[in-house]
């Protein structure tokens, strides 16, 4: 059987991109953390983690 290799071309990186991630992995684990203390958690926690997230994530988007 054939395999087929695809190749991704590399982009540079944006100045500060490694620090966004860096921040955004830094909320998901203290959020984890003090998620796995509880036996339960409400939805608009869930969603505030999840905005919070994105929001470091997303390209800031231009008027």
């Amino acid at each position: 059987m054939d395999t087929i290799e695809a190749t991704v071309p590399l982009i540079d990186e944006p100045a500060g991109h490694s620090d966004v991630i860096s921040e955004a992995l830094a909320i998901i684990d203290k959020s984890l953390g003090e998620l796995l203390r509880r036996e339960l958690v409400s939805t608009s926690e869930m969603t505030d983690l999840l905005l919070d997230v994105r929001s470091l994530l997303a390209p800031p988007q231009s008027n």
